[in-house]
């Protein structure tokens, strides 16, 4: 399955790899430069904006930290 992965933090990012490692093709926010950078490594893809993950993926995550976060993602200019 592709899945698209948003919060690459303490716990989103070796959620992430866990998916790559079980065969999933992730596609994950560039927000975080150097954890979207290891991942990349591990082979996932990356993209700029919510949106653009959106348009590749059959499943969205989120593992945001607060409601703010959540509200910049799914609302904010350039937002899914």
């Amino acid at each position: 399955m592709k899945i698209g992965f948003i919060g690459l933090g303490i716990m989103g990012k070796p959620m992430a790899a866990n998916l790559i490692k079980a065969g999933h093709e992730l596609v994950v926010s560039t927000h975080n430069k150097a954890a979207a950078s290891e991942l990349a490594e591990l082979g996932a893809s990356t993209a700029g904006t919510p949106r653009e993950i959106a348009a590749q993926v059959e499943l969205l995550i989120t593992m945001l930290p607060n409601s703010p976060q959540v509200r910049d993602v799914a609302l904010g200019p350039d937002r899914i």
